[in-house]
């Protein structure tokens, strides 16, 4: 079993996780808990600025994740802090680059630091990891193959990333550092993790492609048509289940693929769920812990017939 590295983190729920993505965070603590590892949520925080406010100033945005790192470190102690949205995640990394590399966003967050009466956050004291990275490199793959108590050995398992996750590349130089780390091009971490809990795996052509969540609001047919060529590819390659990492890419590809056959008649099958519901469900956890009902995506039934609900 690897060596646990962090058995604790500062815990970045993000907005999305107290709201459409709740079954994530439900799932999330439900496996920090069956694998014996520690969430402390951190204290007072505040929207990472999403894409309303990087829309509108850049600035702000780096100030406001800035705001969640410096209470995780300088009144919580903490060295790490694990936010499992893809978004947060994107933001945090890129509020810690911003601050190493431009004089003005750290004029910025000084000015707002100081005005808002906390800490002014330094460029690199935490480390902003993904749940991934977490599970991966606490746990591993070897540890987690030891604590299934139901295989995954049936399903037919897609996994996708979407584009936040390992896009810019240069806000993220933990990856693509050789053996050990992940990959910006072939992120294969989710992959990992769900084929030590016996998952088929399959061979995903277009997990790290844009699901068009930034267009739903704007431009729905863009959307749907991006997450019907998501689920169509993934059905071509024989795939029963899109496992997700990210609440926005879950939740577009599960209300686009209702609009698709509503609006445009195109039907799949294919169920998404996050990748933290299946290890829970082979980690022996039951369907209403990590939160399978919540999802509009339909797999009891898929689930039951595998034995895993």
């Amino acid at each position: 079993m690897n060596e646990i590295k962090q058995q604790s983190v500062a815990y970045y729920p993000g907005c999305a996780l107290e709201g459409s993505g709740h079954a994530y965070d439900r799932s999330t603590r439900a496996v920090a808990e069956a694998l014996g590892l520690g969430l402390v949520e951190v204290e007072n925080w505040n929207c990472c600025g999403a894409m309303e406010v990087k829309n509108i100033d850049p600035k702000l945005q780096t100030y406001l994740s800035s705001r969640v790192m410096s209470i995780a470190k300088e009144e919580m102690g903490f060295d790490q802090v694990m936010a499992p949205c893809n978004g947060c995640y994107h933001n945090l990394k890129k509020a810690e680059y911003d601050l190493a590399n431009d004089e003005e966003s750290v004029e910025v967050t000084e000015r707002l630091s100081e005005k808002a009466g906390h800490a002014t956050y330094k460029a690199g004291g935490i480390e902003t990891i993904h749940a991934l990275d977490w599970i991966k490199n606490t746990i591993g793959e070897d540890g987690l193959s030891k604590r299934i108590k139901k295989s995954l050995k049936d399903v037919k398992i897609a996994n996708y990333y979407g584009c936040m996750y390992t896009r810019p590349r240069h806000i993220f130089p933990e990856k693509d550092q050789g053996p050990g780390s992940e990959s910006t091009s072939q992120p294969h971490f989710m992959d990992d993790l769900l084929a030590a809990a016996g998952a088929d795996i399959v061979d995903y052509p277009l997990k790290t492609a844009c699901c068009g969540g930034a267009h739903t609001l704007s431009d729905s047919d863009t959307s749907t048509k991006l997450v019907v060529n998501l689920l169509r590819a993934a059905e071509a390659v024989g795939a029963d289940v899109i496992a997700t990492e990210c609440p926005t890419c879950h939740s577009g590809l599960e209300m686009h693929q209702v609009r698709a056959e509503k609006v445009h008649d195109i039907k799949t099958d294919v169920k998404i769920v996050y990748f933290t519901q299946l290890l829970g469900l082979a980690l022996g956890l039951s369907p209403r812990k990590v939160g399978l009902h919540e999802n509009i995506s339909d797999s009891l039934g898929f689930f039951k017939q595998k034995g895993l609900a």
